[in-house]
């Protein structure tokens, strides 16, 4: 068994305007590994990287597709990484569900 909620800091400008770099997130997860986390459309997610699974991403649950969900970012003229490269992300790899910002990072350009 794990703690549902864990902090993660948002580190590129994929998701602006929604978040900044240096925000600070509350993430919800499931206490046990392996069972899969409710998600649904439009809510913000931290998952793995289906190609580099050590990076953690903070990504828009856009749809479920092909047994897994289509991660979008908001800001794609970012350099994001998302979907658009890695396909639907299985279940198992959406680490957690997005409860809330508790700080507030500099938008860039600040």
């Amino acid at each position: 068994m794990r703690w549902p909620i864990w902090r993660a800091k948002v580190a590129e400008r994929s998701m602006q305007p929604a978040l900044d770099p240096g925000d600070m997130l509350l993430v919800r997860r499931t206490i046990w590994p392996g069972r899969a986390l409710r998600v649904r459309a439009g809510q913000i997610v931290v998952a793995r990287n289906p190609g580099r699974p050590e990076q953690l991403l903070v990504k828009r649950a856009a749809w479920p597709e092909g047994g897994g969900w289509w991660l979008s970012s908001d800001n794609p003229g970012a350099g994001a990484v998302d979907s658009k490269a890695f396909g639907p992300v299985p279940p198992g790899l959406i680490e957690g569900r997005v409860l809330l910002r508790y700080h507030r990072g500099r938008p860039v350009g600040s």
